[in-house]
This record gives structure tokens, C-alpha cells and sequence, in this order.
């Protein structure tokens, strides 16, 4: 920076821009503008510069003034939000046209009927011949001819943005460049290409990257060049989503996601080192959400990233939101305290703001006196002139507190409480996934809204430090200063670690520490420092890990260092699978031409309080002091409880915390002691539900489970459990009654309960012995709780003070349990022993220790044995692990509660999920419905409603006997498919649980194809007949009309390969909706593996994925549609297909239209075509077979000819 020069650091937020500006004396200021004002201004940076450059809107910026201007926007972020990006092409493979809408086929609310997924971002796709196969070789040709007739036409239709993927073009995109050069020429203005949008394998991802790249670059271009007209000469730059800066030109939308964001992180971990700290959480609660993010000595970041319901494949700063923020709104939801995930956004904003907004969590800090009206700006009104609405807050506190029959005070300090939790669970999640101790960081808390809960948020975390800086307010600016140019080059290699001393992978690297200097370079930067990070996995794994490169170390020390990590975060080490290196990231930084700005504070003397202010802490009105944040002297300290001011801001010091003035101007809090809780229990407690309590138990009990999941899911080894995500977890009272349940797979929901019973039972008749503390119990039995047998079930006791108090158990779907073929889901069995394995209440572990030799004999010592019995011993283990973290959770919460409080809230929110089913029957009819199968079986059920005494009858008399085949379904299908039915009714954010069977009487009538007995094969009973059950209970109630009605399971293998999964289908139209296209239904919503990795580990190539057209039922609103699969196997393989709805079409409803019937069928190498499959068939591929898959479609709601009337 020359003399007599600015700089301009700018964070332009979706709300307001804040604006730091550096003098030519080296002085900081700073200004908040509205980031749209269109009667001031065009641009809020562009005023802000003038303001402080003291220059009119008509006189031009003098270039001379300014040395540089760095800036972080939201303007991508907004356009991909509200979507209203470039109008965009995608062209990708034949046979791909959907794949990228499709994605990986789940559904983002388990419980909504009503479907949404959001939108593609291109308007048109266009499918063209030429194809790689996974290691990257061409098999077939580009068409040159129709590839630019299809490019000429989309020209021709007004496109001029385009992204273009192709499969396997991380490895070779040779014909990405092509068709781009074709584009280019043709005056295509935007063409973004996947491999250099992101040269990382999973085509879904990545090529969804591509099409973001390619809607926003454009909308951003635009932003930047009206900036930089305005500042022509001057030192434009623009901050990354992964924290690095770069230079206008360079600028784009792939990057421009968290560029806001990142700034924020950047000065966080920056001003903490300049304190001294290395190991810290950043808090940034603004006003609709909280970002919480880890820093211990360098930036974290993810690879894969969803925004917008969008998966993002390029390096972002690791950010983890939560929908908490002072704009969340406080409400009520039957007899329980709500706040979020609602906001009120900026307009009209909180209660208090004047404009009939709801109360808010800034509400609440407004009226309990920890935001000050008087000494808050008086900006609010039709003239901008008046303060804070202190009365109407106040009113609307009264009116809710009367309906919640509680105090206005309580109810204000309770609605705080619960926003707090969220945010503690936000940090204990990112923490809990990493493996380290937050009590041994610091809390950084900047944006608007942290300094009044961050004592709160520390204390719930066991956090005793925070660390404000003087601009907390508006930090992210500040980080645009701090931060450097950063030049990230990402590339896959897939090569064993043992070749990393090889001439191949030293070539490729230095390669790509040559691109990434030279882009360094470019931007008139050199290179200050490199960071190379490996990312390892496991052979076969998804799970990357970071280890940090460097020329002198040795393949067994990156070996060590893999090991140690992996040990760390997911407690084992898999010592004889190969470690892949899977790719390689090289950051190249520039160099620092910020200092370290000094913000010495000089003041001497020590503050008084400028008021003492009436503020509600800890239960009662107290009044404390309110200090200036300027007027405090060096090393002054702040006994809590105090309210300090500051420009941006309030901070509370909460009782028992310190805040002290730092040299360099930062407050420091610590807390000074921890003063011992009282439990609840001992507390003068009402004897019904606090509706604070049972928000806040309920949200206790739900991130007990969903940390069992996180352990579960990490620790575990199979595709099928790691990446599939295939396996449930939760929480159980002492009696077997579900309390909270995870939402992962819903067939797995409510069925879990039933196992449990089963231990209870058998342990009070003593057959399996007395239950004690360490011992875990496993099971799959399919006649005692279990639901087909490769869902493991393990069943921990929980003792608190030697005393039986809960349960918690895990289920996860184990690769292969045994059975006639690979994957244990036979298409033809007949008895459960031709299934796998059938474990019945075993001992898995024993006072702590696995029962590994007695499980070896169980497993191996079969009819049909399992094929990978370490595999299973190993995700058996994971299932250890996810049961411990479930014992660690209710113990830690009876040592802060006591475990009477705990085990009543227990009751309580069973009784709270109770009442809301009441409350739903009285909006039901007495219904009945009999569905058809294609095994010329019938599942039949009548629905009796009781309004006087809100109680219903569900009645599966009249279903079929049990079946000989494997279609019968365990009791404990058909109770979790009711329960599901149910939670979807209710459709209110209630967690899962036995109370909502409580108002119903369950007949399930034994010896049906519903409730079987031994030996009936049940494996299709758990994937198909759930779904049967599901939309026969829809059909009775007149809801919905049929979805596809099955899972399409999809099972192939030889003695080496084994692969399983379910295929997506069509919804129900009902209502007032229509039903989605392509996506998995009720009683499933498990990922399908990428096309690119699917084809990397096994010997098939997918020729097709694409949604089955016309294939919903027509109606008023319409089935959505099922979807396409063609698979060519390039070696022999065993295939093995359950399913359902190849006979008997799913049903319209309301004179809606059936949908469409599922097909099979074998093209074979020669390319005759086989006859239609059967429904479920065990069938032998031979090399270049292809299966062709086509799942239904969902039924039609409502007569279609109403539509025109």
C-alpha cells in the first residue's frame, strides 16, 4: 500500500453490506448499508466507498486513491437461492439425460408425502453418443455431426450458457474440450466442463458443480464488471468459498458460494493466533442462521458440499449451519415450545422492529432486558426514527406465556434455551464427527447476534474461554483484509500409497504444483508457502482422510499417520486393506501484503458503567451494569453479570464469567468458576410437561440418537452401512418403548422396539440370563422382533446407578449374513435358514468385551454361512460403538438432570407424540381396502375411528395366509409401517416414537403373510411387503394414491464382488400434489451409489439412468414417474431381483389413473432380447449381458378431466 491510499474490505450480505475501510493513517472505520437500496444507490460497496472517499453518486472514483478493495458477495448465493441465475444447457451421454435430477435418489423429508426436490438448474438437456469406461479409455466416439447439430439448436433457442459432463471425464476429458471448443466457436458466451469445474470422480456431484458453474458465472461476471467500472485501475479482488482470495477476472460461480462466509473463518482463526490460540470453534450467529466451523492450526475443508439441496464437488471452508438465529421464530406446537426453523427474515423481521413481524429469539432478548430499547439505535418506524417496540414484544409474550400456562419469563428464558441447544448440537455434531474435545477450545463468537448467547452456548459445551475481537460485528469484512490469494488444484490419481515414490505420481504432482504456481503467478502474486494435502481412503471406501505431503516422508510414515487418524476418528484400522491415494489437493498462497493490524488499546483509565439496566438472569430480575465497550482501559475486567456495548452489538457476561480487555483490543471471557446444577428433579417441578422441558428433552433425546448414527456410520466398514446409509439407531425406556429414533431408514423405525421387547422378555423368563452392565445382545430374528435377516439388531442395557433404566439399540444392514446367494436376499427361498444366519438374542458382548469366538461358530457353523465374516465381525463392532455413544449420552444427561427427570420426560414425550394422534383422529373416516400383489396375495385392512374417545382400530384380518415364498412380513414390519403412516398424518416436527401407537389397537392376525411364523422366508416381506402395507393403509384412509410399491431390490455378485441396491420409482399423487418422478417411496430412502464409482469397484457399466416418461398415473394431480436402469455386466455374475408391481399396477385414487407396471428383462451379448422377468428371480448374466430395470410409476390423484371443468 502506497502513501495517501485506501483499502476497502467489504462483506456484501444477502441483508446489509458491512464495509471496513483502512486510511491512509493506517486507521480502521467501518459502515453498514443496506445491500439493496435501489432509490440511494446501484451498488452498497460503491456507496460505501464514496462515502468514506467523501465523493457525490455523479463524481468518479479517483483509482489513484485506492490501493486495493477486497470484497466478499452473496450475489451467487442469492441467485442459486431464489434461482434466478443464466438461463442453462446441460449436454452430457447418452442414456443420462436424467441422472443429474435424479441424483442419488433420496428424498429430503423422510415424512412428507408431498414431495419436493428442488428444481434442475438447467432448463433443457441434451443427450450425446461418445462414452469412457472408468479407467478413462474411449469405447465409443463422439458424434461429431449430431453434437453440433444439438449445440447449433440450443444456440438457436437464445442458450448461451452451457455445462457440459461426461462420465469418467475427471480421468480423460478429451471429449469435454471438444465439444466446449464446438461451443465456443458456435458463440456460446458460457461454457463450464466438469473436468475443469472439478476433477474429482462421482459424476453426480461434480456434474452438478458444472451446471451451478455454469447459471451463476454469468449473473457474476455481470456483478463484477459493474464493480469494476466503477474502480477501473484499482486492485479488484473477491474472497473464495474455500478462503482464499483472487482477482476479479478470475472470479467464479463455482467458488462464489461462501464467499461471505469465509471471510468470517479467515479473520476467526487470524485474530485467534494473534491472541495466542490455536484451537478454536467459530460461532457466527446472524439473523436467520448460526455457522459454526473448527479451526486447530489450518482450515478445514469439504469436498462435497450441499447448498440449495445442490451438491457441490469443489473445496469450501467446512461450515456447518444451523437454523438458529435472532430471527428465528418463537411458537407453540400443542403443549410444547417451538423456536425455528422458521425465520422472519429482515422483513418484517423481528416483533420489536415495528413491522408485525412474530416473536423472535431477538424478542426474547429484548424483553428479558439483554438487549437495551434505550441504547439501541432508533431506526424503526415509518420515518426511521423510533426504537425498539418494547410493548408489543411484551404483549405477545403475555398471550403465548397465558396459552403455555407459564410466565412471560420463563417462557422468553426458555425459547433462549432452545436456540442454544441447536446451536450446541451444531458444534457437538462437527466435533463428535472429528473426534476431539471442545472443552479444550475456545469459542470465537462474531455476526450481529453472538455476543448475547455465547456465554450460554460455551456453557452448554463445557467451553471456558471466548474471545471477542473489537470488530466481532462485522468480522467477515474484516477477514477480506487478513486474508491472501489462494490457488487450490485438486486432481484424482487413484493409485496405492505404495506408489507414491514412483515416477508416475512424482510427475503428475509436480505437474500440478506448476499449474497451480503459474495461475499464482497470473494474478501478478508469488508464492509465498504451498500446503499439498493427500486424501487417503481405505480400498473400496468412500471416507477420505487429510494427511499433509512432504518429500522426505516414507510410504510407512504416511502409512502411520493414516493409521492414527483413522483410529481417531473412527476407532479402528483396517491393517490389511490397501491404502489408496485417491487424490491430491495443492494449495499455492500468496503472499501477505496485510500486516497484522495493531488494535492496542491506549486507554489507561478504568470504566464505569455508563447505567445499570433491569435484565431477567438465572430465574429472576436483577439489575447489572452497562458498559461502553470503548471506555474500558487496558486489562480492565468485567464481572458478569454485565452487558457491554459495542457498535455492532450487545454482549452479555453471564454470572460466573469474567470478560477481560486483551493488548491488542479483544475481550477475553473465561469463566470463573462452574456452579454445580441443580437437577430437574430436584427442582419445584410441575407435575405435567414444561413446554421448554419437553422442547428441549425432545431435541436432548433426538441428538442422543443421531450421535449413535454419526459413530455408527463412521466406525462401520460396509458399503452398505458407511455410504449407503443403510441403518438406524435410538433410544428405548427401561420397558422397550421407543423414545427416539434417528430419521435414517423408516423400515427400520419403528420395528426396533419389537427387538428389544424380545430381550426384555427373555431375560425376565430367564431364558438368556440376567441383563447387566457391558453386555450387548444381537439379533435378526425375524419371529422375535427382527425384520429380515441381514438387518442386525444390537440391543445395549443401560444402568444408571446399578439400576435398569433404558435401552439403546442400532440396526444396520450387514453386506451378507449367509443364505443361498450372495448378499443373502435369494429371489427363491422358501425357509428362513436359505436366507443367512438367524441370530436369537446372542450375547455379542459381555461385561465390555466382544464374544468373538462364540459369534465365529454362530456365523460360520451354517447351513449357508456369511462369505465376509470379518466384515461382519467389524460392522458389529461399529454397532458396539454406536451403542456406547448412546449409554455415554443418557448418562451424561442423568448426571446433569437426574435420571427421574430424565425418565419422565420420557413419558412425556410419549405423551406429547400421543396427543398429536389424537388430534389426527379426529380428522379420519372409518375406511377399508384390500391391495392386490403380484404373488396373488392380498393385504387387506379395515380402519375403525372412535371420536368420542379419539382412539382407532387398524384390522389386518382378511390378509393372506402365510405365503410359501419370501414375501411373508415379520409383525414388526407391519407396527413400523403404521407407525410411519402415522408420523406422515401428524406432519408436525414431532420425533418418532411408541406414542403414537398408544390411541391405536394394532390387530395384526398371527399365521397371515403379516404376522408369519417360523420357518416362513421373510426377506422380500421386510423390502417389498412394507411397502404394500404402507400403501394399503394410505388406501383405506382415501390420502394418497399408490406410490411404486416396492423397493426394486437389485442384488449381484460372484465369490468376490458383492453389490446391493434399491432402485428409486415413482410417488402418489394426492390431494392437492402431484407426485414425484424418479425417487425412493415410505419404508426406503437409501442412496444409490455414483455411476463413476459403481463402475470403478465392479465389473459393470451403466448404460442408462433416466426417468421413465409417462409412466405416473394421469389424474387431477398426477403419479410421478419411475425410472430407468441398464446394466451391461463386463463379467459373469449371479443376479437376484425382489420386487413387486410387474402384475398388478400401483392404484389411482379419487378416479386417478394406476401407474405405470415395472419390467425386467435381459438384452443378451448378441442383442436378442429375453421375455419379460419375473417379479423376483435368481438369474446367471454372462459377460456383456445387459439387465434392463423399469420401475413403476406412483398412482394419479383425481379424475384428469376435472382438471378442465
Amino acid at each position: 500500500m502506497t502513501e495517501k491510499q485506501w483499502q476497502f474490505w467489504i462483506d456484501r450480505g444477502g441483508t446489509f453490506t458491512d464495509i471496513i475501510a483502512l486510511d491512509p493513517k493506517g486507521e480502521l472505520h467501518t459502515h453498514k448499508l443496506l445491500s439493496e437500496n435501489p432509490e440511494q444507490y446501484t451498488d452498497a460497496a460503491i456507496a460505501g466507498i464514496r462515502h468514506f472517499l467523501k465523493l457525490d453518486k455523479t463524481t468518479k472514483i479517483p483509482a489513484a486513491k485506492i490501493a486495493s478493495v477486497k470484497m466478499g458477495t452473496t450475489v451467487a448465493t442469492n441467485a442459486l437461492l431464489e434461482r434466478k441465475g443464466d438461463v442453462t444447457a446441460l449436454l452430457t451421454n447418452q442414456g443420462f439425460a436424467d441422472a443429474l435430477q435424479i441424483g442419488y435418489q433420496h428424498r429430503p423429508d423422510i415424512f412428507a408425502l408431498k414431495i419436493e426436490r428442488p428444481l434442475p438448474l438447467y432448463r433443457e438437456v441434451i443427450e450425446v453418443p461418445g462414452r469412457l469406461d472408468a479407467t478413462g479409455h474411449e469405447i465409443e466416439k463422439l458424434d461429431k455431426a449430431k453434437t453440433l447439430q444439438a449445440l447449433q439448436n440450443l444456440f438457436d433457442q437464445g442458450y448461451r450458457s452451457l455445462a457440459i459432463v461426461f462420465l469418467h471425464s475427471y480421468l480423460n476429458d478429451r471429449h469435454e474440450q471438444q465439444v466446449a471448443a464446438w461451443a465456443k466457436q458456435i458463440g456460446f458466451q458460457q461454457v463450464s466442463t466438469s473436468a475443469a469445474t472439478s476433477s474429482l470422480i462421482k459424476y453426480v456431484s461434480r456434474g452438478r458443480t458444472t451446471v451451478v458453474d455454469a447459471y451463476l458465472s454469468p449473473i457474476l461476471r455481470r456483478y463484477v464488471e459493474q464493480v469494476a467500472a466503477e474502480l477501473p485501475g484499482v486492485d479488484l479482488q473477491f474472497m473464495q468459498s474455500f478462503g482464499g482470495l483472487t482477482s476479479a477476472e478470475q472470479f467464479q460461480g463455482k467458488d462464489a458460494i461462501l464467499s461471505g462466509p469465509a471471510g468470517g473463518i479467515v479473520a476467526a482463526a487470524k485474530t485467534a493466533e494473534q491472541a495466542g490460540l490455536n484451537n478454536i470453534i467459530g460461532f457466527d450467529m446472524g439473523g436467520t442462521s448460526t455457522d459454526v466451523s473448527h479451526y486447530a492450526g489450518q482450515f478445514e475443508r469439504s469436498f462435497e458440499t450441499q447448498v440449495a439441496g445442490v451438491e457441490m464437488r469443489v473445496p469450501m471452508l467446512d461450515i456447518h449451519t444451523v437454523a438458529a438465529g435472532g430471527g428465528s421464530i418463537i411458537s407453540r406446537l400443542h403443549n410444547e415450545l417451538r423456536v425455528g426453523p422458521e425465520s422472519a427474515g429482515a422483513n418484517p423481521g423481528p416483533a420489536a422492529y415495528r413491522r408485525g413481524g412474530p416473536l423472535t429469539v431477538t424478542d426474547a432478548n429484548v424483553f428479558l432486558g439483554r438487549i437495551q430499547a434505550q441504547h439501541f439505535p432508533k431506526v424503526f418506524g415509518e420515518k426511521a426514527d423510533q426504537a425498539l417496540d418494547t410493548a408489543t414484544v411484551a404483549e405477545q409474550f403475555t398471550d403465548l406465556a397465558k396459552q403455555l400456562q407459564m410466565s412471560p419469563e420463563k417462557l422468553a428464558e426458555g425459547a433462549l434455551s432452545i436456540a442454544v441447544e441447536h446451536m450446541a448440537n451444531a458444534v457437538q455434531k462437527i466435533s463428535g464427527e472429528r473426534g476431539y474435545d471442545v472443552a479444550d477450545y475456545t469459542l470465537v463468537s462474531f455476526g450481529g447476534a453472538g455476543g448475547q448467547h455465547a456465554c450460554a452456548v460455551a456453557d452448554k459445551l463445557g467451553m471456558t474461554s471466548i474471545l471477542l475481537h473489537p470488530y466481532s460485528g462485522v468480522l467477515s469484512a474484516y477477514g477480506m483484509g487478513l486474508a491472501q490469494k489462494r490457488i487450490i488444484e485438486t486432481e484424482s490419481y487413484n493409485l496405492p500409497l505404495t506408489q507414491i515414490s514412483a515416477n508416475s505420481f512424482t510427475q503428475q504432482l509436480h505437474q500440478q504444483i506448476r499449474k497451480a504456481t503459474i495461475q499464482l503467478e497470473a494474478q501478478n502474486d508469488s508464492l509465498q508457502t504451498q500446503n499439498i494435502q493427500l486424501h487417503l481412503q481405505y480400498q473400496g471406501s468412500d471416507t477420505l482422510l487429510d494427511i499433509s505431503y512432504a518429500d522426505d516422508l516414507s510410504v510407512a510414515d504416511y502409512l502411520r499417520q493414516f493409521a492414527q487418524q483413522h483410529q481417531q476418528e473412527f476407532g479402528f484400522i483396517q491393517g490389511d486393506t490397501p491404502v489408496m491415494i485417491n487424490s491430491v489437493s495443492v494449495e499455492a498462497i500468496g503472499q501477505s501484503h496485510q500486516q497484522q493490524l495493531s488494535l492496542t488499546h491506549r486507554n489507561s483509565r478504568q470504566a464505569e458503567p455508563i447505567d445499570n439496566c433491569r435484565c431477567y438472569l438465572d430465574g429472576k430480575w436483577q439489575q447489572i451494569p452497562l458498559y461502553q465497550r470503548g471506555d474500558l482501559g487496558s486489562a480492565q475486567t468485567i464481572n458478569g453479570p454485565a452487558l457491554i456495548l459495542e457498535p455492532t452489538g450487545t454482549l452479555l457476561v453471564s454470572p460466573n464469567w469474567q470478560a477481560q480487555l486483551q493488548a491488542d483490543g479483544q475481550l477475553l471471557m473465561t469463566k470463573e468458576s462452574i456452579a454445580e446444577q441443580l437437577p430437574l428433579n430436584r427442582q419445584a417441578a410441575r407435575s405435567d410437561a414444561d413446554p421448554v422441558q419437553l422442547a428441549l428433552f425432545n431435541s436432548r433425546f433426538m441428538a442422543v440418537a443421531e450421535q449413535m448414527g454419526v459413530t455408527l456410520a463412521k466406525t462401520a466398514h460396509s458399503v452398505n452401512i458407511k455410504e449407503r446409509l443403510d441403518f438406524s439407531c435410538a433410544l428405548f425406556d427401561k420397558n422397550g418403548q421407543l423414545i427416539a429414533n434417528a430419521p435414517h431408514v423408516p423400515v427400520h423405525l419403528g420395528s426396533m422396539g419389537e427387538s428389544v421387547k424380545t430381550v426384555i422378555q427373555k431375560a425376565s423368563n430367564n431364558a438368556i440370563g440376567a441383563l447387566k452392565p457391558g453386555d450387548a445382545y444381537v439379533l435378526n430374528n425375524p419371529y422375535a422382533g427382527g425384520t429380515h435377516l441381514p438387518d442386525v439388531t444390537l440391543i445395549s442395557p443401560v444402568f444408571v446407578d446399578d439400576k435398569l433404566a433404558f435401552f439403546v439399540a442400532s440396526r444396520g444392514h450387514h453386506a451378507d449374513i449367509g443364505g443361498k446367494t450372495p448378499g443373502s436376499m435369494p429371489a427363491d427361498s422358501r425357509h428362513i435358514k436359505e436366507e443367512g444366519v438367524l441370530l436369537d438374542c446372542v450375547l455379542a458382548v459381555k461385561q465390555g468385551q466382544l464374544q468373538r469366538s462364540e459369534l465365529e461358530k454362530i456365523l460360520l457353523e451354517s447351513k449357508y454361512p456369511v462369505r465376509n465374516l470379518k466384515q461382519n465381525l467389524n460392522d458389529l463392532q461399529a454397532q458396539i460403538a454406536a451403542n456406547q455413544q448412546g449409554i455415554n449420552g443418557l448418562n451424561t444427561l442423568c448426571k446433569q438432570f437426574g435420571l427421574q427427570t430424565v425418565s419422565r420426560y420420557m413419558d412425556h414425550v410419549l405423551d406429547h407424540a400421543e396427543n398429536a394422534v389424537k388430534n389426527l383422529i379426529n380428522e379420519l373416516s372409518d375406511g377399508e381396502f384390500c391391495y392386490q400383489t403380484d404373488q396373488n396375495t392380498e393385504v387387506c385392512v379395515k380402519i375403525t375411528v372412535n371420536h368420542h374417545r379419539q382412539t382407532a382400530r387398524i384390522d389386518f384380518s382378511g390378509t393372506s395366509l402365510q405365503q410359501y415364498n419370501n414375501f411373508n412380513a415379520p409383525y414388526a414390519i407391519t407396527r413400523a409401517a403404521t407407525l410411519y403412516v402415522l408420523r406422515t398424518l401428524v406432519n408436525q416436527p414431532i420425533p418418532l416414537n411408541d406414542g403414537f401407537l398408544r390411541p391405536i389397537d394394532l390387530q395384526v392376525p398371527a399365521g397371515s403373510m403379516l404376522n408369519p411364523d417360523y420357518p416362513a422366508a421373510v426377506v422380500a416381506g421386510n423390502v417389498e411387503t412394507s411397502q404394500v402395507v404402507t400403501d394399503t393403509l394410505y388406501g383405506a384412509l382415501q390420502i394418497q394414491a399408490a406410490s411404486q410399491g416396492t423397493m426394486n431390490n437389485l442384488t449381484f455378485g460372484d465369490d468376490t464382488w458383492q453389490y446391493y441396491e434399491t432402485i428409486c420409482g415413482g410417488t402418489g399423487g394426492g390431494i392437492d400434489y402431484n407426485g414425484c418422478d424418479a425417487i425412493h417411496s415410505h419404508m426406503t430412502n437409501s442412496r444409490l451409489t455414483d455411476p463413476e464409482v459403481l463402475e470403478l469397484r465392479y465389473p459393470v457399466r451403466l448404460e442408462t439412468f433416466a426417468i421413465r416418461k409417462n409412466s405416473g398415473g394421469n389424474g387431477l394431480f398426477k403419479g410421478g414417474n419411475g425410472c430407468e436402469r441398464h446394466f451391461r455386466f463386463l463379467k459373469p455374475m449371479t443376479v437376484s431381483i425382489l420386487s413387486n408391481h410387474r402384475k398388478v399396477a400401483p392404484y389411482g385414487m379419487a378416479g386417478g389413473a394406476d401407474g405405470s407396471l415395472g419390467r425386467q428383462y435381459v438384452i443378451k451379448a448378441d442383442n436378442s432380447m429375453s421375455v419379460d422377468l419375473a417379479s423376483t428371480i435368481t438369474l446367471e448374466m454372462k459377460a456383456n449381458d445387459t439387465l434392463v430395470m423399469q420401475t413403476p410409476g406412483g398412482g394419479g390423484y383425481g379424475s384428469a378431466t376435472a382438471k378442465d371443468k
